[in-house]
């Protein structure tokens, strides 16, 4: 019997890229979910794939503390996936206030809820390779010191420190996920690089880099990250002494912001037709950062499922259709696009 069948959990952030794939997954393999949305994004996954249909939908933000205790306490959570955040790095440049109220307020939030209702089992929560912050030893392990400087890093260190201290404080069953950057069907945040290109040689034109084309991060597929949570969370049940544990999650093949783009272009045949234009104006961000994933693989028996060529693929598809929906008026659907996913018992 599959370990999530009816089994009550609560996901922050389930209306953003990662948290709708996570939910999607959730409830293919049956499990009650209640999700946590603040916006509605008409062309986001979880509202066009009728995702809201499927789960208990509570509105609100996770800053609220008396109503995530009720949602704890009223729909018996025993698993919670935290993802709401602010994600974007220039957004957080812009307003770091707004973003420390989601990514730090929220996490203390949703732990101090979890802390006081009680029965909860598993609570995974989201960090980030940019709690890192920039090291000049590379790739990140686990081991490797919390340090970010600019605002959404410090969010992401904040937020991972949190978690860890009310483990050591209070015993909480709490684990940290510290993933790449995020790409695949269903991100709608076209300043970044994935999703940004995809369209720009869909519409004829050439993508725009902002930075200088030269630094390196992890590029992850979502479905990879998705099942990767679901994987931890399944084995902190069985495996106590993972519970504190940090883990990140990679691919491993750590790319330039010129060479992903490059690589989309090839996949859709546009190597000599659009050459991106670079503009190297951004700011405030890491020049070299990704990770080692050898603890998820050791400890876990973790592995990435997806290339990257085959997780880009089925990204531009995904892009093709919903930019072509766009004029009829049609709907695309994640399942199509997910049926080969198989979902394991942790």
């Amino acid at each position: 019997m599959s370990f999530w069948l009816d089994r009550n959990v609560f996901v922050t952030g389930c209306t953003g890229l990662l948290g709708s794939w996570l939910t999607w997954m959730l409830c293919e393999a049956e499990a009650n979910v209640v999700g946590l949305v603040r916006d509605s994004v008409p062309d986001s996954i979880f509202w066009r794939d009728g995702l809201s249909n499927r789960i208990t939908v509570v509105r609100g933000c996770v800053e609220d503390l008396y109503l995530v205790e009720r949602v704890l306490n009223e729909y018996e959570i025993v698993t919670v996936f935290h993802l709401a955040a602010q994600t974007i790095v220039p957004i957080a440049n812009r307003d770091p206030l707004s973003t420390f109220e989601s990514n730090v307020r929220g996490t203390w939030t949703l732990l101090e809820a979890c802390r006081r209702v009680g029965g909860v089992e598993q609570i995974v929560v989201a960090s980030s390779d940019k709690a890192y912050g920039e090291q000049s030893s590379l790739p990140y392990e686990e081991s490797t010191p919390l340090g970010g400087v600019y605002p959404y890093d410090v969010s992401k260190s904040c937020a991972d420190l949190i978690a860890k201290s009310y483990f050591q404080t209070y015993a909480l069953p709490v684990c940290v996920t510290r993933c790449g950057n995020f790409y695949g069907p269903g991100d709608l945040n076209w300043n970044r690089i994935v999703p940004g290109t995809i369209r720009s040689v869909l519409r004829g034109e050439r993508p725009v880099i902002r930075s200088d084309g030269t630094p390196v991060r992890d590029y992850f597929y979502v479905k990879d990250g998705a099942l990767a949570y679901m994987l931890l969370a399944g084995k902190m049940a069985d495996h106590r002494e993972l519970v504190g544990e940090a883990f990140n999650f990679s691919n491993e093949q750590p790319m330039t912001v010129l060479e992903i783009t490059d690589k989309i272009l090839e996949l859709m045949g546009k190597c000599r037709d659009l050459r991106p234009v670079v503009l190297g104006e951004s700011h405030g961000e890491i020049q070299r950062q990704y990770l080692c994933a050898e603890k998820a693989r050791t400890i876990l028996g973790w592995f990435p499922r997806w290339s990257l060529e085959t997780g880009l693929s089925e990204t531009i598809q995904w892009y093709k259709k919903l930019l072509g929906d766009a004029a009829t008026g049609s709907s695309g659907s994640v399942g199509q696009i997910a049926k080969a996913t198989e979902l394991d018992e942790p």
